[in-house]
């Protein structure tokens, strides 16, 4: 029998209203977290990995519209939630680090109080407990000297400070799904594994789905269960993170790993994409959108997408997969 995803994410479509006209960022997204496991985002800037989130977590911007779609969780549709119920999960269930700490925190108040907030309103821990507890999870994230750092405001630490900071916020509260978008932003390689391997401890104690939105290839490849591939709004392509690395299926993926550096290639043997994102406001865009970059496309290539499983939780979006 198969057990009920963590999230399931369902044919969500988005669309950004603008003065140059309809940008049609997400259409017909579809993947699923399992409770404890780490799914990866990844694809090039504009694929739609953040405003995926975004939507997931009633975050949008003023500008965007969900036009279609459903995001379970907890027996829940996400989307559906009035905004005080959506609330009400964010910081307990759901959370989420940004990319941008320094516009994320707030900038008037001391880091300590700003975490301690949190564990007060969805955490349970009393005014007196919460500084405390504020600094233990000070001490979890790698931060030297957590009792003076916690009077710190955002300003006065460095940016790899904030964002440790921002990850020591959103897993106070040890949420059901958490969603990390570039959660090692300016931090060194160091301070990086000992993040994912704090959130991959916390998953794994806790049963706590991840979302890792990177572009970080390698960082996927060693920390997550998953590979979800984003091209220009749609799934191109997911699969199991080994399954993926060795043998992608997609021409994207494929390209989208040849021109991710390694240990020893040298910067010659580094393959580009050719071309670029299509402009999303097109009336007449392809139903494939990688298809005018595609070194692969063929006449069928017109119709519309097919979602082939090609092997066990392998699925790619291609009329001539590789």
């Amino acid at each position: 029998m198969t057990s009920i995803p963590a999230l399931a994410v369902e044919d969500l479509s988005v669309e950004f209203r603008t003065r140059s006209g309809i940008v049609k960022v997400l259409e017909h997204v579809g993947f699923s977290v399992d409770k404890g496991e780490t799914v990866a985002l990844v694809g090039e800037s504009g694929s739609g990995k953040s405003v995926t989130a975004f939507a997931v977590m009633g975050i949008l911007d003023a500008a965007g519209k969900v036009t279609s779609g459903r995001a379970m969780f907890g027996g829940a549709d996400l989307l559906a939630l009035s905004e005080h119920d959506l609330a009400e999960q964010r910081g307990r269930e759901l959370s989420m680090i940004f990319q941008n700490p320094r516009t994320a925190l707030n900038p008037i108040r001391r880091v300590g109080r700003q975490i301690a907030d949190v564990l007060v309103r969805h955490g349970g821990a009393t005014r007196s407990d919460a500084p405390r507890a504020a600094i233990e999870m000070l001490k979890k994230v790698r931060i030297p000297d957590p009792e003076r750092r916690a009077e710190a405001y955002p300003f006065e630490l460095s940016g790899g400070m904030c964002q440790r900071i921002m990850i020591a916020i959103a897993l106070a509260c040890r949420p059901a799904l958490l969603i990390a978008d570039e959660p090692t932003t300016g931090l060194d390689v160091t301070t990086q594994a000992v993040i994912m391997d704090l959130i991959g401890e916390l998953a794994g104690d806790s049963g706590m789905a991840t979302i890792f939105i990177t572009h970080d290839l390698a960082l996927a490849a060693e920390y997550c269960d998953r590979i979800v591939v984003m091209h220009a709004g749609h799934i191109v392509e997911a699969a199991p993170a080994r399954k993926l690395f060795v043998h992608p299926r997609h021409p994207y993926s494929a390209k989208l790993l040849a021109a991710t550096p390694g240990e020893t290639a040298s910067l010659e043997k580094m393959a580009s994409i050719p071309g670029g994102l299509p402009d999303l406001r097109r009336s007449d865009l392809p139903p494939c959108r990688y298809s005018d970059r595609c070194e692969r496309r063929i006449a069928r290539c017109a119709q519309p997408l097919p979602h082939q499983i090609v092997g066990d939780r392998h699925v790619v979006a291609c009329w001539n997969p590789l």
